[in-house]
């Protein structure tokens, strides 16, 4: 609405409605940015577990692959990490939060536990690898979403957060004062009015004094 609208009642109830709205607007984007902010911090502390899980199990699976290239030799531990076909079952879709598309990332995790190698030409250092490389990849693929899921609630948050403060230094601030200043016209108005009104009505007594007082001569 133009902040120079003509100051009439129907302008005052019409900027009155979107002082309402930009209020309304307000209260739903602080709201959205509390429940934004809560789930992004929810997010940062699961990241940070995934993480730290991540850098043991990692610790435990380099540990057994070099245990098995002791045992069993470089060449033929390479020939059995050669055959490990790509992972190739993984699907992003996608949950909203407040408007905000959050990926979630899957995949068949069926043969899991299951290696893509004879057990009778590994050893036990090698099996173990196997699994724990198995085990950093369900990690990585849950660090992989949070930490997508969390940057793109870290950019909307702070696009609601610029657009609410906005509204709550800008916006509402103007729309008070022009509230304020088309009140104040129409109640000097109506003031006038009423000053007119009353000189109109003594006017209007004194001549019908003066017509009752030429009756009576």
């Amino acid at each position: 609405m133009d902040l120079n609208t003509f100051p009439t009642k129907g302008n005052l109830i019409l900027v009155k409605a979107t002082l309402a709205l930009s209020r309304q607007g307000y209260e739903l984007l602080d709201k959205k940015r509390n429940v934004l902010i809560k789930e992004i911090m929810e997010l940062n502390s699961k990241a940070s577990e995934i993480q730290e899980s991540i850098d043991n199990v990692f610790g435990q699976a380099y540990a057994a692959l070099q245990e098995a290239n002791i045992e069993m030799g470089i060449s033929a531990v390479e020939r059995l990490i050669f055959g490990v076909p790509y992972e190739e079952s993984i699907q992003i879709k996608s949950r909203s939060i407040m408007g905000v598309e959050i990926p979630l990332v899957t995949y068949d995790n069926t043969m899991r536990g299951t290696p893509n190698f004879s057990l009778a030409r590994t050893n036990s250092a090698m099996d173990k690898a196997f699994l724990k490389f198995n085990e950093v990849k369900d990690l990585i693929m849950r660090l992989s979403a949070i930490e997508n899921a969390a940057y793109r609630l870290a950019v909307n948050i702070k696009k609601t957060q610029k657009r609410a403060n906005a509204l709550k230094n800008v916006t509402i601030p103007k729309y008070e004062a022009l509230v304020k200043s088309i009140a104040e016209i129409l109640e000097e108005r109506e003031r006038d009015e009423f000053t007119r009104l009353k000189v109109v009505k003594k006017r209007k007594e004194a001549s019908y004094s003066l017509i009752r007082s030429g009756d009576r001569e």
